[in-house]
Order: structure tokens, then sequence, then C-alpha cells
């Protein structure tokens, strides 16, 4: 067998396994332009509905409480933190209750007035808040009512803005 053809029997192995990673490639586009793609069953934080762990050290009796869990590192949780400080809303006492929940030392200084816990690591493994920032409504009954994750202050208004007490409902 001579340069040549063995050029050209390696170019068609080539091509034969080329059209084959295409074929898959186009079955798979096929696959999830139908929505055929299962969407993963686990859910983030405390399941709504739920009794919330820990409620004696952390929520306001008989009103509802937002729990932010944060990091220090985090910028979005810097951002997150003067949001629920502008928003007013633990001195209001139509609105939840905000506490800021930290596994770790709480950054310093802070100019923010909502009330900090922090070196808490349980909490964050009892809340299942594996990212931050992170909210979880508990209803004045102490029921989860929401638990998931922020990705930005906007995305804390938003969850500031919804009616309560409220039913709980999945993220």
């Amino acid at each position: 067998m001579d340069f040549v053809t063995s050029a050209l029997l390696v170019s068609w192995v080539a091509i034969a396994l080329l059209a084959l990673v295409v074929s898959g490639l186009v079955r798979q586009v096929h696959q999830l332009s139908r929505g055929g793609v299962a969407r993963s069953p686990r859910h983030l934080g405390v399941t709504p509905g739920s009794p919330a762990p820990h409620a004696g050290d952390l929520l306001a009796e008989g009103r509802d409480t937002l729990l932010l869990f944060l990091s220090a590192e985090c910028r979005t949780c810097a951002d997150v933190l003067a949001e629920a400080d502008r928003a007013g809303a633990h001195r209001s006492a139509d609105g939840p209750q905000v506490r800021a929940v930290y596994a770790g030392a709480a950054p310093t200084p802070t100019a923010a007035t909502v009330p900090v816990t922090d070196h808490r690591p349980d909490l964050f493994t009892a809340y299942d808040a594996i990212a931050t920032p992170f909210a979880v409504v508990v209803g004045a009954t102490g029921r989860v009512v929401r638990s998931e994750p922020l990705g930005s202050p906007a995305a804390l208004r938003e969850l500031l803005a919804a009616p309560y007490p409220s039913q709980p409902r999945s993220a």
C-alpha cells in the first residue's frame, strides 16, 4: 500500500467518524428543540411548606422573615445587603423582617442596619443554601414560603414586592 492509498483510506475513516459526530449533534439539537431534556429534580433550599430549621434563633415573633444567606467575599452579596437596607423592609411593620446570615465573619464595617448573624455555617447546611446570595422567606407560622438563589439586587426587590404572607410555592 503506497502513501496516497493510505492517505485516502485515513481520510475516508475520518469523514465517516465526522459524519457520526455530526449526526449525534443533530439528534441532540432536535431533542432540545422539542423540550425532550428532563430537568433536574433537585430543588435548591428547603422545600416550601416545610418547617424552618432553627426557627427560634432567627425568626421575628409573629412576622414573616426573609433570611439572606450571604458571603463576605461576594460582591453581589454586598449589593443585595445594601438593597435590603435601602428597601427598609426590616424596619417596616408590613414587610418581612430581614436578617443577613454569614457562614463566617460578616464584613466590617457595614453601613447596613439589617440584623446580621455570622459564624453560622450550620444554618447554610440546614437551609441547603449552596450558593450566595440565597433567600429564604419564612412565614409567621415558622414554615418556609420561598427558597431561591438571588442573582441581583433586582431579584431581591422582586422578592420583597411579593405579597406577604403568601402561600408556599416552589422557586
